[in-house]
C-alpha cells in the first residue's frame, strides 16, 4: 500500500483527494496547509488525521511515497515563484514520486530552474494535466492509433482561457494524440495585456502553427478572443478542445461532447459528463504514478520532462508572437520575459 499525501488543501485539491476512494493501492495518509482552518475543514472532510502546517515536518515524519503538490504556481497576491522552491524540497527530502498541479511554471526564470532540478532529481514527477485520462479521449486515442482515421494530416485545438491558465491542458492532448513526439518549431502571434498583473501573468490571447519532430503539424488557439466556443453562455474554462484530423476521417473531443468520422462506421457523437469524466481522470492519472513507482519503464505519460517541452513551446509562442519570427524548439526563454511582454503589449 502506497502511502500519499497532499501539499495545499484548496478546491482543487478535493478532486485529488476523492481519487482516493476508489483507489485500492494507495491511502492518503497526511495534508498540510498554512491556513489551520483550510487544513482542519479538509482533514475532517476526508478524515485524515495527520495534518501539519510545515511542510517539511510533515516530509520528515510521513515519509509519504507520493506526494501531491496543489498549489498556484504563484504565491496568491505576489509574484513570489513557488513551483520550484516546493518541488526541490520534495526532492530534497527524496520523495519518491510527486504529482504537481498545472501549469508547471509561469515564465522563463522558474522554467528554467524545474529544468535543472528535473536533470538532476530521483523523484518522479508528473504534471496533472488530468484530460490525457479522460475515458472518451482515450477511446478516441485508440481510435487514430489503431488507424480508423489514416494517417494523421493535422491537429487543432483550442480553450478560451488565457494561455498560462489552459494552453498546458491543451498542448499535452495534441502532445497525446502523438505519442509525446516533441515539438521542434513554431510560429505564434499573441496579444491583450490585462493578464499580464495576474497571479498567472500571460497574454489574453494567442494564436500559433506548431511542428513537430514526427513531422505533423498543429494549429493553436488560445483566449476569447480567438478560440471556439463549443459551449452556449457558459464560462471561458469549458472550452477546451482537440480535433484530429487523418486521411480517413477525424476524432474530437470537447469539454461536454465528442464526434468522430470513421470509414466503418461513418459518423457518430454524443453528450459527455465532464465531472464523471475527470472523477475517472483522476483516478487514472494517479495510478499511473503508482504504476510508474512499480516499474521504472512504465514512465508516467504527463511526465516533467514531457511537461516541461510542452511549456517551452508555449513560452516559445510568446517569444515567436513579440519578435515576430518562428522560433526552432527547444529555445532559451529570456530574463525579465513578463516585463518584456508589458512593454510591447
Amino acid at each position: 500500500m502506497f502511502k500519499c499525501a497532499i501539499l495545499g488543501c484548496r478546491g482543487r485539491a478535493r478532486s485529488h483527494a476523492k481519487a482516493y476512494q476508489d483507489i485500492t493501492v494507495g491511502k492518503l495518509a497526511s495534508i498540510c496547509d498554512m491556513n489551520k482552518e483550510r487544513l482542519h475543514e479538509f482533514g475532517d472532510m476526508f478524515d485524515i488525521d495527520q495534518r501539519y502546517t510545515d511542510i517539511h515536518e510533515m516530509l520528515e515524519k510521513e515519509k509519504p511515497d507520493l506526494l501531491h503538490i496543489v498549489t498556484a504556481p504563484v504565491l496568491r497576491g505576489t509574484m513570489q515563484f513557488i513551483r520550484y522552491p516546493l518541488m526541490n524540497i520534495a526532492s530534497e527530502h527524496r520523495v519518491p514520486a510527486v504529482i504537481i498541479e498545472k501549469p508547471i511554471a509561469v515564465m522563463g526564470e522558474d522554467w528554467r530552474q524545474i529544468r535543472d532540478l528535473a536533470d538532476r532529481t530521483e523523484t518522479k514527477f508528473a504534471v496533472n494535466t488530468q484530460l490525457h485520462f479522460h475515458p472518451k479521449n482515450l477511446e478516441l486515442k485508440r481510435d487514430v492509433t489503431e488507424g480508423k482515421i489514416g494517417e494523421i494530416k493535422l491537429i487543432e485545438a483550442s480553450s478560451r482561457n488565457p494561455p498560462v491558465d489552459q494552453a498546458p491542458h491543451t498542448l499535452q492532448l495534441v502532445s497525446s494524440y502523438i505519442d509525446n513526439s516533441q515539438p521542434v518549431k513554431v510560429m505564434g502571434q499573441v496579444s491583450g495585456s490585462n493578464q499580464l498583473n495576474s497571479d498567472q501573468p500571460s497574454p489574453d490571447n494567442a494564436t500559433a502553427r506548431i511542428e513537430y519532430a514526427n513531422g505533423i503539424q498543429a494549429s493553436v488557439a488560445f483566449g476569447p478572443e480567438m478560440a471556439i466556443r463549443v459551449l452556449s453562455e457558459t464560462s471561458n474554462n469549458r472550452h477546451k478542445r482537440v480535433c484530429v484530423f487523418g486521411t480517413k476521417g477525424f476524432v474530437h473531443w470537447r469539454f461536454e461532447s465528442w464526434e468522430k468520422f470513421t470509414n466503418e462506421y461513418g459518423y457518430q457523437s454524443g453528450d459527455l459528463s465532464y465531472g464523471e469524466e475527470n472523477a475517472v481522470a483522476q483516478i487514472g492519472l494517479t495510478e499511473a504514478m503508482f504504476d510508474w513507482l512499480e516499474d521504472r519503464n512504465k514512465v508516467h505519460p504527463t511526465n516533467l520532462k514531457q511537461s516541461l517541452a510542452e511549456f517551452n513551446l508555449l513560452l516559445g509562442i510568446y517569444q515567436s508572437g513579440l519578435i515576430r519570427q518562428p522560433i526552432d524548439l527547444p529555445f532559451d526563454p529570456p530574463d525579465n520575459f513578463i516585463q518584456h511582454m508589458k512593454d510591447i503589449l
